[in-house]
């Protein structure tokens, strides 16, 4: 048993009826002397060596009893775990077994409950392949030896009720492997870690009171692709470095409800060791980090956003994990989270780990993983990273370093189930949360229902709109009309999933330069093409996604150790008016967008959307209209030359009798050089584009105009 080999602790420690009378044996090492205390007894055990002590009680049954423990310089009466029945019921074990316990972070990890009528900790973790796991932590002072855990059979779960541990106690698991040896782990499940570097789990339970019941309520009151849909992302670490989840919730909400996003998406916050992964490999999958506070800390944030009527969607990391000897790598011994073939365990872009999506633990882990984010914390989505790695067997292998699927295939169907099941799972369950992927290949149904043989994701990055759309922004504008094209080719495929435009922190990074600084130029034209890139975005079919920082065109790339520039924006800064009138457009896009049904009612069927001009090469002019629900529409006049084009005609629809101008990316309070229409325009009887009827306007240099009736 001191070796930790011993696979049911409790038919051996504790107190046992007899014939005779009970047998009690316990477990105390480095005790001088152990004495069985109750009502009307008091005995002395014998010490058997290395820390066992028993004996044989006259007794007809077990008393309620605990257990007087001598040290050289102390003495405690503590309760005797051992005499505690199993805390985890048979449901939860048949369940666990299926693969399907739904909430297993409520069966699994460290759960602060009372017990038999006594308070303290029940400590359960699946590790089938271990030859005996022992609780440890700083309650007995790390010594591993104390507490050996039972085993629930066939399940593979270990368990331990240890009376009077509480919240905040720190926690590992220590595992005695297949061969004999021993292995120090976090614990998988567990809700709470220590601050990184530091790697013990904590004992945690959550007293949040939640008060944004009306917003969720109604958050699935209108299907997400029908909605308006614009997503602030940031990396909480960084965004106001220093700052604690309680202080983020008293800076973010409002920065975020002025500039108009409806959404914040929060680069991963479960925990991972290594800062510079920006949280992309995790260790921790049901733990916030808690670089920046607790897990009730977190559901603050998450209550303040909501409160200022903005929805918060998590990144979340199911494709990998990484190597730590202390976390989930051949947790018990043996490749249990990892695929048992290491060349499918083995992530050669990373040097991470993927999990086995075809073991039914490993699924249920991961498939509870995004409900526990979405009901513990109310997130309302999850933006699945690295999609793609996931889906096929050879991603990033050379031919000979991967093995075909049952039909010969390149595809993982065990990871296409599991996305599958994630996905059924997760909207069953989560009214009004959305999944996004970010799917870099052209895999057919990504956002198509699983019943009809799709991934079953709500949205998908589209990965292919931003790296054409930037390719043409980068080029100067005389080479821009031998790139015209890339402008124009996304909408061929713009309905063949529901999409979100990403200009994401994946753009801004590893000397890519941020979104300004790609553009070629003087001061005046990277902005002036910043900004009427996004106007071209905003109005463009698809969701929107801005990464921080670029709102107000930052210069520099985005790193993690110091965040965004916000000196910019400060007055003392003699540029300062240039990036506040970038922010300026940003928040006025956001506004104009969320009150424009055309640009978001029928974002995802062709009937919502027109091309007026898309061969205007030369001019670098492109021309469409977006229509909503009910027919009412907007124009939207993009100018990506650094000239003026004076009466320069745009086919309309001839029943509009005036076309008002609402944006303009060039207004002189945003940086540009004040070309507006001040009055209406009215309709010529003048064809253009195919159409009866056109306007004839002043397209101002480098530069995006929206109009509506």
């Amino acid at each position: 048993m001191l070796e930790g080999r011993h696979h049911d602790p409790h038919g051996v420690l504790g107190a046992r009826t007899r014939r005779d009378g009970v047998v009690f044996r316990v477990l105390r090492p480095y005790a001088k002397s152990v004495t069985v205390v109750a009502k009307g007894l008091r005995a002395a055990l014998h010490d058997d060596g290395d820390g066992l002590f028993s004996g044989l009680l006259p007794l007809g049954g077990v008393p309620d009893y605990r257990l007087l423990v001598a040290y050289d310089s102390d003495e405690i009466e503590v309760h005797d775990p051992y005499r505690f029945l199993p805390a985890l019921g048979e449901l939860d074990l048949h369940l666990i077994g299926e693969g399907r316990h739904e909430e297993l972070w409520n069966a699994l990890g460290a759960r602060p409950m009372e017990h038999q009528g006594v308070a303290g900790t029940r400590f359960t973790v699946w590790a089938p392949n271990a030859q005996g796991v022992r609780v440890t932590g700083d309650f007995s002072y790390w010594d591993s030896v104390a507490h050996p855990m039972r085993s629930l059979g066939s399940s593979g779960v270990w368990e331990l009720f240890l009376p009077g541990v509480g919240e905040g106690a720190l926690y590992k698991y220590d595992i005695t492997r297949p061969d004999g040896s021993h292995t120090l782990r976090a614990d998988p499940m567990a809700r709470a870690a220590e601050v990184p570097p530091a790697t013990a789990s904590v004992v945690t339970a959550s007293h949040y009171e939640w008060q944004d019941a009306q917003w969720m309520a109604r958050r699935g009151d209108r299907p997400v692709h029908q909605a308006p849909f614009s997503v602030y992302e940031l990396h909480l670490a960084s965004w106001r470095p220093g700052l604690s989840y309680r202080q983020l919730a008293e800076q973010l909400p409002p920065y975020v409800q002025e500039l108009g996003f409806t959404h914040v998406e929060l680069m991963p916050v479960a925990e991972h060791p290594f800062g510079g992964s920006w949280g992309y490999q995790v260790t921790g999958f049901y733990a916030p980090t808690s670089r920046m506070g607790g897990p009730d800390d977190f559901r603050f944030l998450v209550d303040a956003l909501h409160q200022a009527g903005i929805g918060v969607i998590v990144d979340w990391v199911p494709a990998h994990f990484p190597r730590d000897e202390w976390a989930l790598a051949e947790f018990d011994g043996r490749p249990l989270y990892e695929h048992h073939d290491p060349r499918r365990a083995a992530h050669p872009d990373w040097g991470t780990l993927e999990f086995d999506y075809g073991r039914k633990e490993v699924r249920n882990f991961l498939v509870a993983n995004a409900v526990y984010w979405c009901e513990e914390f109310h997130v309302d989505g999850l933006r699945v990273d690295a999609v793609a790695s996931m889906l096929y067997l050879d991603y990033s292998r050379r031919e000979g370093e991967w093995t075909p699927n049952e039909h010969g295939g390149r595809e993982n169907l065990d990871a296409v189930g599991f996305l599958q099941e994630m996905n059924a799972t997760v909207y069953r369950r989560c009214p009004g949360v959305v999944t996004i992927a970010e799917e870099s290949t052209a895999w057919a149904g990504v956002t198509r229902p699983t019943d009809g043989g799709g991934l079953g994701f709500g949205l998908k990055w589209n990965m292919g709109w931003m790296h054409d759309t930037l390719r043409y922004a980068t080029k100067d504008p005389v080479h821009r009309k031998y790139h015209h094209h890339d402008m124009t080719f996304g909408m061929i495929y713009a309905y063949s999933e529901n999409y979100v435009l990403p200009i994401s922190h994946d753009e801004v990074v590893h000397g890519k330069g941020s979104l300004v600084s790609k553009i070629p130029g003087d001061w005046w034209q990277q902005r002036a093409i910043h900004r009427a890139y996004l106007g071209f975005m905003w109005a463009h079919p698809g969701k929107q996604l801005l990464f921080m920082g670029q709102e107000f065109a930052q210069g520099s790339e985005w790193s993690e150790a110091h965040g965004p520039d916000w000196w910019l924006l400060d007055s003392s800064y003699t540029a300062a008016a240039d990036h506040r009138g970038v922010r300026d457009l940003v928040r006025d896009l956001n506004r104009t967008y969320t009150a424009a049904p055309a640009l978001w009612e029928r974002d995802t069927v062709p009937e919502g959307f027109a091309w007026v001009e898309a061969d205007a090469a030369e001019d670098n002019v492109f021309a469409f209209l977006r229509y909503a629900q009910d027919g009412s529409p907007l124009l939207c006049v993009s100018n990506f030359s650094p000239v003026v084009r004076h009466a320069y005609r745009i086919g309309v629809p001839q029943e509009v009798p005036w076309w008002r101008e609402v944006l303009n990316t060039d207004l002189e309070q945003y940086g540009g050089s004040g070309v507006r229409h001040l009055q209406p325009l009215r309709p010529e009887r003048v064809a253009a584009q195919g159409r009866p009827a056109s306007l004839r306007m002043t397209l101002p240099p480098l530069a995006t105009l929206w109009f509506r009736p």
